[in-house]
């Protein structure tokens, strides 16, 4: 398995330079060449897999440079149930008939990005091992990417980790699991700007390929092709806990910001996932419900994205949709002309870009159906649910159960990827409920905690200075 650039640049390259890398060196995002494609037989075999096994047969189609044997060990260090408090690791909950809720968020920050973290931390302690090395992981964070890469790197050989946030735009609780840590290899910057800001710091400094060289950068969010590989193990997990038999179509509905958790939906469809709908969710910054509805994508200023009671998804600059619009477009060498035209000049000049219609018209082909949800929404959703099916959910999977809803069909289960315990965002729970979400006995008391970490203004160059200060040793 060798993987692309979606703007171009097809030097060969294999899972373990991709791993430690993060964006192409022409601003691109690394895809594999072809999708894998699943037969029946497979699919019959995967299904009574344990979690960890499960892991390991898909990742060991994208990953040919690591033993087999090395690779399933990673995979059994990091799904247990010790970490993730059950056996089954994602276990279904059903809200009503069809309806299911996807348990992402029982992992060490409470987060389902501890789903995919938890893996990169072991492959980059390997991988750097293996070869030698050390790497500076520089990764922008809306609330709990920042959290998740942090505990699954704080201690690792080899990583230093530099986690940028927008200053004061995360719950208490979000930047206590950040700014309280203080181990060596743990950097916390807040920005002053929202997460578009962070992320385009991070993309600014890895598209400096000289720097990038000297201080070995490479990305944690889900630019990272591995982050995302890991995350498409959960949708065939979810497909058999919700059906009998792999004659069956489901749907999942997704909260979606960077559009990461969806595009490893989207992965898990190409490869043959029977894979009904992805409903995608959005809260008032909809950039990506308006593109599914249009064909026009048209980013937000700071000034015009929206501070929300879901803030992991204040984002209005979705990175991950670069590797959708590349497979919209034909996954091919006169695609990455087009994406490198779109993602480069179209956005840089207007800000945005309407596809053309034949363009536009294929991508109904791809399962995607979308909707939009407000606070007033947030708080009918988990109010609601609290009453009626006794469980208790935070923002983000409000949004994506209320479009949800909107999209279910008879016969067709739908499954709602949970993306974070309600305990990470109390303030609007209690609105909503009345009450206090419960949260584990480790974790009570973190916002009085001491807390470290640097303000500073939106500008790559202060975050590279920073880098050369602190991290270059």
């Amino acid at each position: 398995m060798k993987y692309l650039s979606t703007r171009g640049d097809v030097t060969p390259r294999g899972f373990s330079d991709i791993l430690l890398e993060g964006l192409a060196p022409d601003g691109g995002l690394y895809l594999p060449a072809s999708y894998p494609r699943i037969d029946a037989a497979t699919l019959a075999r995967w299904r009574g897999l344990r979690y960890a096994d499960l892991a390991f047969e898909i990742l060991s189609l994208y990953i040919a440079d690591i033993p087999a044997a090395d690779l399933k060990r990673l995979c059994e260090a990091t799904y247990t149930e010790a970490i993730f408090g059950t056996p089954q690791i994602t276990p279904l909950k059903k809200l009503d008939d069809g309806l299911f809720l996807q348990a992402l968020s029982n992992g060490p920050t409470l987060a389902f990005k501890d789903m995919a973290m938890q893996l990169l931390g072991h492959l980059f302690e390997y991988e750097l091992a293996r070869r030698g090395e050390e790497l500076k992981i520089l990764g922008p964070t809306s609330g709990d990417t920042g959290s998740a890469a942090e505990s699954a790197m704080r201690g690792k050989r080899g990583v230093r980790v530099v986690i940028l946030s927008p200053k004061g735009r995360m719950s208490p609780f979000q930047q206590a699991q950040m700014f309280s840590l203080t181990d060596a290899n743990i950097h916390n910057i807040a920005i002053e700007g929202v997460f578009d800001d962070c992320q385009d710091i991070v993309k600014a400094v890895s598209n400096d390929l000289k720097f990038k060289r000297r201080y070995k950068i490479g990305t944690v969010n889900s630019i990272n092709w591995a982050r995302l590989l890991a995350q498409v193990v959960y949708y065939f997990a979810g497909y058999f806990h919700a059906t009998k038999s792999n004659d069956e179509k489901v749907s999942f509905a997704v909260p979606s910001g960077n559009f990461g958790n969806i595009c490893a939906g989207h992965v898990a469809r190409r490869m043959g996932l029977p894979i009904h709908k992805l409903v995608l969710a959005t809260n008032e910054n909809d950039v990506l419900d308006e593109f599914f509805r249009t064909g026009t994508y048209r980013v937000r200023a700071s000034a015009e994205t929206h501070e929300t009671s879901s803030p992991s998804m204040d984002i209005s600059k979705a990175s991950n949709f670069e590797r959708f619009v590349f497979d919209l477009l034909g996954h091919d060498s006169a695609a990455a002309v087009r994406t490198r035209e779109l993602f480069g000049a179209a956005l840089a000049r207007d800000g945005g870009f309407t596809l053309r219609p034949a363009e536009f018209a294929a991508a109904a082909g791809f399962g995607f159906v979308s909707g939009r949800s407000t606070h007033a929404d947030r708080l009918a959703t988990i109010r609601s649910t609290f009453e009626r099916c006794g469980v208790m959910i935070d923002t983000h999977t409000a949004d994506g159960l209320k479009v949800a809803r909107a999209h279910q069909e008879a016969g067709v289960p739908m499954i709602v990827l949970e993306t974070a315990l309600a305990a990470k965002f109390a303030a609007t729970i209690v609105e909503a409920t009345g009450r206090e979400p419960q949260r584990p006995a480790a974790l009570r008391g973190i916002e009085s905690l001491p807390k470290r970490y640097t303000v500073m203004a939106a500008d790559a160059r202060a975050v590279q200075r920073y880098i050369e200060t602190h991290c270059a040793a």
